[in-house]
């Protein structure tokens, strides 16, 4: 599910003279990038209408950025995102089956 998507996004940043940036700068740029989507659903369903000048954003690709950013943590710290998916699933099917309320 995730192993090839890793495995593209690797390809392009071994390209670079940089791959991965250290940590804490990945760690910015991945609350950066929340902060774009929590900033895009606030003016979508909250109190703050965008201003006419700011530019057009898509939810979609404001969560991808998320993701990219995620999974440039992952590869960079040798994370297999199919197996911690699994875990999560399993977590969510197991532990917290009966958490939440069903259809």
């Amino acid at each position: 599910m995730f192993k090839e998507a890793q495995k593209e996004l690797d390809d392009w940043a071994q390209g670079l003279a940089e791959p991965y940036w250290p940590a804490l700068s990945q760690l910015a740029a991945l609350s950066e990038e929340v902060g774009e989507v929590a900033r895009l659903l606030n003016h979508i369903y909250g109190s703050k209408p965008k201003k006419p000048e700011e530019a057009k954003q898509e939810l979609g690709g404001e969560v991808m950025d998320v993701i990219f950013a995620a999974m440039c943590i992952a590869n960079k710290h040798g994370i297999d995102l199919d197996e911690e998916f699994q875990k999560k699933m399993d977590k969510c099917k197991g532990r917290d089956k009966d958490r939440f309320l069903k259809k």
